[in-house]
């Protein structure tokens, strides 16, 4: 499959410079498209509708085991090793996750991982309903978790290029991390109400029975609309095999590279906002509630600007994870409740379309046959880098205060994307050009062929 615009192996040039040329031949999408194309596909729009009622009772959930954690507990670093746990299996299975599902047919495997997810939650539920749920019961409930995560993330996002095919597949992607962040604005706000009203349980019991509308929408798609890729037969060596393909292209590689810092120091959300709202501004679970809705807000908005624009640049990943750090380091010094909730808005926009680039370029540079692979691989750095990170800035945030530990994870997160633009720059033999374009400042990268035009020009 073609790498498409902005999977090049160096943040991209303009759209009116040559892009570099890839090695894996297919399609390019559309610059632009409508919003909400991929939804005229029956499968897709069953898919959609399903995980907008499970992603709703997913951020329910995480609200309420984050508080319950710190109820139980009063220590951060306890919502730190709870995160970690929750994708520790993905940091430790994830590559073989991903040879799975490339051997399996995609949505039974999904129809198998959703229930596994629905008991748990209700298990947790009814622990915690009947007054017996300790630290311990959360702990596990999360490894749990984690466990079907392995195979559920790689197929469902695997699964989105069978249900809409290639034409439509950076309009999907965003739309679905659209949902998942629309979820957000819904989700904490009713967990909020529930953890203050009736308790943690009942955040837990939606999430359990919100699990029937995505295994009903898997049940009721058509198969033969299904756009099915060859699955991989079982074989020696495909772990290895998947390893040596990412690591062999440079436009796979270090975005991977990228949001693996992003996500092991930048987005462990749950320890920084948790303390902020505890320990900083003492507001309670409310506070926590409000700041992840107004961050949905901005990632929200950032996932459908990315429906819109209709390519995934490498170029524009670099630049929303260094404005990415910078907020979360300004966001660090404020002095106010209202001021360091108001930062959360961009805080979701540029977090989403670090999120969205990434995945959208990776999809479209990726062979289908190693998709679940390349995926799993992925989502193993970005999620699976957790466990590693949340025990860290849990005990930085528990050690040196809650405003210390978000300013250094947004100074990796910032550095981190510096570096590995100049490495992509370096590799795919570009220069960063500043000028001015129609009374604006213009900042990009170029070939250096151009450079060396420019006196004759």
């Amino acid at each position: 499959m073609s790498s498409g615009p902005g999977a090049a192996s160096a943040p991209a040039p303009d759209p009116h410079d040559s892009p570099p040329a890839s090695d894996a031949p297919a399609a390019r999408p559309a610059r632009k498209s409508s919003m909400f194309s991929s939804l005229t596909v029956r499968n897709y729009r069953l898919f959609f509708m399903g995980q907008v009622v499970s992603n709703i009772g997913t951020w329910m959930q995480r609200i309420a085991q984050d508080w319950l954690v710190l109820s139980l507990t009063g220590s951060s670093a306890a919502v730190g090793i709870t995160t970690a746990l929750q994708f520790l299996p993905m940091l430790l299975f994830g590559l073989y996750g991903g040879v799975l599902v490339d051997r399996l047919r995609k949505r039974p495997a999904l129809l198998v991982t959703q229930s596994s997810m629905a008991l748990t939650a209700i298990a947790l539920a009814v622990l915690t309903l009947t007054g017996h749920v300790q630290v311990w019961h959360v702990y596990v409930a999360a490894f749990a978790v984690g466990l079907a995560t392995v195979v559920d993330n790689p197929a469902r996002q695997s699964f989105v290029s069978e249900l809409v095919g290639p034409g439509q597949l950076q309009n999907a992607v965003s739309l679905n991390s659209a949902n998942f962040q629309s979820a957000r604005l819904v989700g904490p706000a009713v967990a909020g109400l529930l953890i203050t009203g009736v308790g943690t349980g009942y955040a837990f019991l939606f999430n359990g029975l919100s699990f029937i509308a995505p295994l009903t929408g898997l049940l009721l798609m058509r198969a033969r609309e299904l756009h099915m890729v060859e699955r991989a037969p079982r074989g020696k060596g495909q772990l290895r095999e998947g390893v040596r393909y990412v690591t062999g292209r440079p436009e796979l590689i270090w975005p991977i590279v990228l949001v693996g810092f992003v996500g092991t120091f930048a987005f462990n959300f749950p320890v920084y906002l948790s303390a902020f709202a505890d320990d900083v501004f003492h507001a309670g679970a409310g506070a926590y509630s409000m700041f992840n809705t107004l961050m949905a807000v901005g990632s929200v908005a950032g996932a459908l600007l990315a429906a819109r624009r209709g390519t995934a640049r490498l170029r524009l990943l670099i630049v929303a994870a260094m404005a990415f750090g910078a907020l979360e380091i300004v966001a660090a010094t404020t002095p106010t409740l209202w001021m360091f909730a108001l930062l959360m808005v961009p805080l979701g926009l540029f977090g989403m379309t670090v999120n969205v680039t990434t995945n959208t370029s990776i999809q479209m540079s990726t062979d289908p046959a190693m998709r679940g692979r390349v995926m799993a691989l992925y989502m193993m750095i970005f999620l699976g880098g957790s466990p590693v990170g949340a025990p860290i800035v849990g005990w930085v945030t528990d050690t040196y205060g809650a405003r210390v530990g978000l300013a250094a994870g947004g100074a990796v997160a910032a550095l981190a994307a510096a570096v590995i633009g100049l490495i992509l720059a370096r590799v795919g033999n570009l220069r960063l050009s500043v000028g001015w374009h129609r009374g604006h400042p213009r900042v990009r990268f170029v070939p250096r062929e151009q450079e060396a035009l420019a006196p004759a020009a």
